[in-house]
């Protein structure tokens, strides 16, 4: 079965994980939960309460990472897929995650991106001249790292799947993992 890799923190957000986590496994995939250690990681749920302009956070369920980054051979693995919520943000500086992130990019091999997630690839220095959606309030991670933002629910750009939010699960994940079922077949 092949593998691959989410990438997740505390602080992730639940359905940006569990949806794809899910979708794998009915695609007869092995997805593999990585972090900064192999330990349980408390999920968030996010959301834009009517009335409000900022995101409103909830503890959300708790998941248990496979492995730990400096563990990983990413040779090992088919994909990957960078989950949202506020985990990106402190997990994007661990050197060995940024090694993982620029194989995947470089050899590419088929990357998925949801929300904040996109704030990994960006410190990994690799959206440059790529189109990208993500969360309007990461844009800026996105253009200072020389990406260019596309507020569409799904952005394919060669080996890169990418979404907004959530919301936009069902538009992106399913191209995601045909990308994944390609690299399947060819290997």
């Amino acid at each position: 079965m092949s593998k691959v890799l989410i990438i997740v923190g505390d602080a992730t957000e639940t359905v940006d994980t569990l949806y794809p986590y899910y979708r794998l496994i009915e695609g007869g995939y092995e997805p593999v939960i990585a972090a900064p250690e192999k330990q349980r990681y408390q999920m968030v749920l996010h959301e834009v309460r009517p009335g409000w302009t900022i995101t409103k956070e909830w503890e959300g369920y708790s998941i248990e990472a496979d492995v730990a980054f400096s563990e990983i051979r990413e040779e090992d693995y088919l994909g990957i897929f960078f989950s949202g919520g506020r985990a990106p943000e402190y997990i994007r500086y661990d050197q060995d995650l940024v090694r993982i992130t620029r194989h995947f990019f470089a050899e590419e091999k088929p990357v998925g991106c949801v929300c904040h997630g996109v704030e990994i690839p960006a410190y990994a220095d690799c959206v440059r001249g790529r189109r990208m959606a993500t969360v309007p309030k990461c844009r800026f991670d996105l253009e200072v790292c020389g990406g260019t933002f596309v507020d569409e629910p799904c952005v394919v750009d060669g080996n890169l799947i990418s979404g907004r939010t959530y919301h936009d699960s069902g538009q992106f994940v399913g191209k995601w993992i045909a990308l994944l079922d390609q690299a399947r077949e060819s290997s």
